[in-house]
C-alpha cells in the first residue's frame, strides 16, 4: 500500500533522483516536477515498471510564475493529497556576481528561493488540515559559508526550513532542512566545472546522500549535513573568520 504521495522537484538527475528512486521503493506514489518533459517520462516509466508506483508527470519550470502555479495547484488539490514535499530543484553560476546579468540572478533567486517559499506555502495549509505532512528543502553546506547569491539563497532555505519545522511539528508537519557538499550529479557539469574543481575526498555519492538524509528525516531532525566530513566542515565553518573561508571560494566553479 502506498504511503503517501511525494511531489519531487528536479527529480530527473542526482539527488532528486535518488529521491525519486528511494521513496518509490519505499512505498510512495509520486509527482515529478521538471522541465524536460521527456526524461520525465523515461523516469516515471522506470519507477513504475521497478516498483510499481503510481507516479504523475508534471512538466513545470519553477523559474515562471505559470509554471510555479500548475505546481501550487497541484499541491493544494485536497481530493489527491501530497504528503511529502522534496523541494529539489536548482542550480548554481559559474561566474561571481558582477559577471551574470540581473536577469541570470533573478532566475536563480526564483528557483532556488521563490519556489521553495511558494511550494512550502501551498503544501503547508491542506498538511495542516490533515494533521500530517512533511517537507524536505535541499539547501547546501554552502549556507553557513559566504559564497555569493547561492549562499545567501541557501541560507534562507536552511532558516526558513527550521522555522517551519519549530512551527508546525506540534500539529502534525514536519520541515528539514537537507545540507550537502559537492555531489557527483549533473549540477556542477551544467555550469561547466569538472570534477577537478574539488578535492576527490569532497565529492559525495547521491544514492548514499539521500539514505542518509532520510534517515535523518526518521530520527527528527531539522537540518541533515550527510558524511562526517562535511558534519565536521560546517561545524568548523561556525568558529572560521568569514575573511578566511572567502579564499575558498572558487572551489567547485573551475
Amino acid at each position: 500500500m502506498s504511503r503517501g504521495t511525494a511531489l519531487i522537484t528536479g527529480p530527473t538527475a542526482g539527488i532528486g533522483r535518488s529521491f525519486a528512486h528511494q521513496l518509490a521503493a519505499r512505498g510512495h506514489d509520486l509527482v515529478l516536477v521538471a522541465r524536460d518533459t521527456g526524461r520525465l517520462e523515461e523516469l516515471a516509466a522506470e519507477l513504475r515498471s521497478r516498483y510499481g508506483a503510481q507516479v504523475e508527470v508534471l512538466p513545470a519550470d519553477l523559474s515562471d510564475r505559470e509554471g510555479m502555479s500548475s505546481v501550487e495547484a497541484r499541491l493544494t488539490d485536497r481530493a489527491r493529497p501530497v504528503a511529502m514535499l522534496v523541494n529539489n530543484a536548482g542550480f548554481g553560476h559559474k561566474h561571481p556576481f558582477t559577471e551574470n546579468s540581473v536577469e541570470d540572478e533573478q532566475q536563480m533567486l526564483d528557483v532556488l528561493v521563490t519556489a521553495v517559499l511558494r511550494l512550502s506555502h501551498a503544501a503547508v495549509g491542506p498538511m495542516l488540515e490533515r494533521g500530517e505532512g512533511t517537507i524536505v528543502n535541499v539547501a547546501s553546506v554552502a549556507a553557513f559559508l559566504p559564497r555569493g547569491t547561492y549562499s545567501a539563497a541557501k541560507r534562507y532555505v536552511v532558516s526558513f526550513t527550521e522555522w517551519l519545522d519549530l512551527t508546525y511539528r506540534d500539529r502534525g508537519v514536519r520541515g528539514m532542512a537537507l545540507c550537502p557538499g559537492f555531489v557527483r550529479t549533473e549540477f556542477h557539469a551544467r555550469m561547466g566545472v569538472g570534477p577537478q574543481s574539488a578535492p576527490r575526498w569532497m565529492w559525495l555519492d547521491a544514492d548514499r546522500l539521500v539514505r542518509d538524509a532520510l534517515e535523518d528525516l526518521a530520527k527528527g531532525r531539522r537540518i541533515s549535513v550527510p558524511s562526517k566530513r562535511y558534519k565536521v566542515l560546517s561545524a568548523a565553518a561556525r568558529y572560521t573568520p568569514p575573511s578566511l573561508q572567502a579564499r575558498f571560494q572558487g572551489l567547485g566553479r573551475k
